[in-house]
């Protein structure tokens, strides 16, 4: 009689069972990331002090930034993973990509959803067409129709190199947002830091600034995380798939 199904740590079972055991960073990094978002929201609420002109609606200040850098710096990572594959047909980069895009445009929706509630009270409106504001939204939707073309696509070594290419394509429009606020005249606020000799920020609203990057980062890095090694695991059934069905 077979013995595979109650196998011991040397048998099939146990090597089937070991991909989710192999987390043992989860529930402490998790822990971490719970604490720097709830850290950076009592910073950005509470202890932060109140600015002179925009009063309570600044704080939103805290969520905002953080969010679009740390988006863009995700959408950084999806370039670097997408010329990784156009470089060497790693399943691994492709699978990077694929995560990195997906964190990317979550982040970068946070953004475009905390802008507006900061708009309407200070300029009276949720939107306005200027640069800054319209390279934000127009590199969000190409990221989504990023991850919509490779839903669409069939499942073959066409797919990840059409998305590779893409990415490298849309990627441009990230600095030249970065840099709208610099080179043109919006109405979006000029950058409070490294703008120039009136920039700067007060001790206390540099500290909060600074908690809320580390706790988005801590969160990017683990919704990375996670959404990498599933990307593989879909990959792995998907070949598991393929092979059964050649069998049969």
């Amino acid at each position: 009689m077979k013995q595979t199904e109650t196998a011991g740590p040397a048998g099939p079972a146990s090597t089937a069972a070991a991909p989710p055991q192999a987390r043992p960073w989860l529930p402490w990094w998790a822990g971490v990331t719970a604490a720097l978002m709830l850290y950076a929201l009592y910073q950005a609420w509470i202890a932060a002090p109140t600015e002179a002109t925009m009063g309570i609606y600044q704080r939103i200040f805290y969520v905002h930034v953080p969010a679009a850098l740390v988006g863009f710096g995700v959408f950084f990572i999806n370039l670097m993973a997408s010329v990784w594959y156009l470089a060497r047909r790693s399943r691994a980069a492709d699978a990077l990509a694929v995560a990195s895009a997906e964190v990317g445009v979550a982040l970068l929706a946070i953004n475009l959803i905390t802008g507006p509630i900061w708009a309407k009270p200070i300029w009276g409106i949720w939107w306005t067409w200027d640069a800054r504001l319209t390279l934000t939204l127009v590199i969000w939707i190409m990221y989504v129709s990023y991850l919509v073309l490779r839903q669409f696509t069939p499942h073959s070594e066409l797919q990840p190199r059409l998305a590779a290419a893409y990415a490298m394509f849309i990627f441009v429009a990230v600095p030249v947002d970065y840099m709208a606020i610099r080179w043109w005249r919006t109405q979006h606020p000029q950058p409070v830091l490294f703008g120039g000799p009136h920039s700067g920020l007060a001790p206390a609203m540099l500290y909060a600034l600074c908690v809320g990057f580390a706790a988005y980062i801590a969160l990017a890095a683990t919704l990375l995380r996670l959404r990498y090694r599933q990307e593989q695991l879909r990959h792995r059934i998907e070949l598991r798939r393929r092979a059964r069905a050649l069998a049969e």
